[in-house]
């Protein structure tokens, strides 16, 4: 049964779709920082990260902050905890969900309730260092739209993990920007949990989440022209249980496929498309031209190597012209687009390497016509020169970010 002392603490839960408005006039004086804290069975760590949070913070912003625990009825009663300690710090609100579940939709129903020009996340098993949370608001104060505390910048760390457990965090990392690089690129840590964003970079924008991972979800939906990170070590918990489970993984891997359906460019992806089939049929052409009897007759791997580069060529140029011609205006001049090339004919050279030895294997070995045997091996690297050229050929067009020492 609630503790009626605790209740007078509590505030009502947002409904209704995950949007953050504007604050909402009756809930008092803007603020300048909200910082939201999901929480369930934190029990044990909530009191120290409230104190923690409310030391480091004072220093900077005195009054103008609030710390807005969101739990999801917690069987160990943070929720209670966390009311009882708005007592001792007046910055503390509570908001206790009945009926929703999950880290990052506590995160926006917090962000909802909340009344701060800039709007936080920090998780509150102790990982996050609350120390860190004034050096990301001095950079959101420099103009950032959103600061991210990093665990792969200098000065950043992340304690004793295994190495498995740092290959299992690289591959996903990986993993994100094979299958949204625009969006996973734009920070050095985006699987972080630990970052501030202008409450005006999100607002009006509906948000749809899927695990834990909500840096990404407002890197690809927010407005966000200025990121900037600072350094952070990751503590390892020492009180409570983890809650990474497999369950967690696949969502993550879920929540990537579901951004990069809906934040795809559609029309850019089309252009992309039609200049691959175009490299195809001059794949194709010069391969038969080089290679066929009845024509010069040259060996195989010479003749795809040529067939090859000559379409590389074809590809980027139409690619450059056409596909990202608004991102190629902003580098103008023969030096910038023979930079251009040069890392997309590095990316696309590995591809060549996959394409032949694959052409060979089938045609060799499994005897397979050459023509069916080059068409299956231009689709297998598909996926590769897709995703790594969109990722590095252009990425020097997207927004630079800061770095806070």
């Amino acid at each position: 049964m609630q503790n009626p002392a605790a209740a007078t603490d509590l505030i009502p839960a947002p409904q209704g779709a995950l949007i953050v408005g504007p604050p909402d006039p009756d809930d008092g004086e803007p603020l300048s920082l909200s910082v939201v804290i999901p929480t369930y069975n934190e029990a044990l760590n909530i009191e120290q990260l409230v104190r923690g949070l409310a030391h480091a913070l004072d220093a900077v912003l005195a009054h103008r902050y609030e710390l807005i625990v969101v739990d999801d009825d917690s069987p160990d009663q943070t929720w209670q905890l966390a009311a009882r300690l708005a007592a001792e710090y007046p910055s503390v609100r509570v908001i206790r969900r009945m009926n929703e579940r999950g880290l990052a939709s506590a995160i926006i129903r917090g962000w909802q309730a909340a009344r701060g020009e800039i709007l936080c996340a920090i998780d509150a098993d102790l990982q996050h260092p609350p120390g860190v949370a004034p050096d990301l608001f001095r950079l959101m104060s420099r103009g950032a739209d959103l600061a991210v505390a990093s665990r792969h910048i200098p000065g950043g760390g992340v304690s004793d993990w295994s190495w498995a457990r740092r290959i299992v965090s690289r591959t996903a990392q990986l993993i994100g920007l094979l299958i949204l690089p625009s969006v996973v690129g734009r920070v050095s840590d985006p699987l972080s949990g630990y970052f501030m964003i202008r409450r005006s970079a999100i607002e009006g924008i509906e948000l749809n989440p899927l695990g834990y991972k909500i840096l990404i979800e407002v890197m690809a939906r927010g407005r966000l022209p200025w990121i900037g990170e600072v350094p952070y070590v990751f503590n390892e918990r020492t009180q409570g249980g983890s809650k990474a489970t497999a369950g967690v993984y696949l969502d993550y891997l879920r929540h990537l496929i579901r951004l990069r359906t809906s934040v795809l460019p559609l029309k850019r992806f089309v252009r992309f498309a039609s200049v691959g089939l175009s490299g195809v049929v001059v794949d194709m052409g010069i391969l038969f031209l080089l290679s066929d009897p009845s024509t010069l007759g040259w060996g195989l791997t010479r003749s795809k190597v040529i067939a090859s580069e000559l379409a590389i060529v074809n590809n980027f140029l139409w690619n450059d012209l056409w596909t990202f011609a608004d991102l190629s205006a902003n580098q103008p001049g023969f030096t910038q687009r023979l930079r251009r090339f040069c890392k997309f004919q590095l990316i696309c050279l590995a591809g060549v390497a996959l394409n032949v030895t694959l052409l060979n294997l089938q045609f060799n070995y499994l005897h397979i016509n050459r023509y069916i045997a080059n068409a299956v091996a231009i689709a297998v690297v598909t996926g590769w020169n897709y995703w790594m050229n969109l990722k590095l050929s252009w990425r020097s067009t997207e927004p630079a970010r800061t770095v806070l020492p």
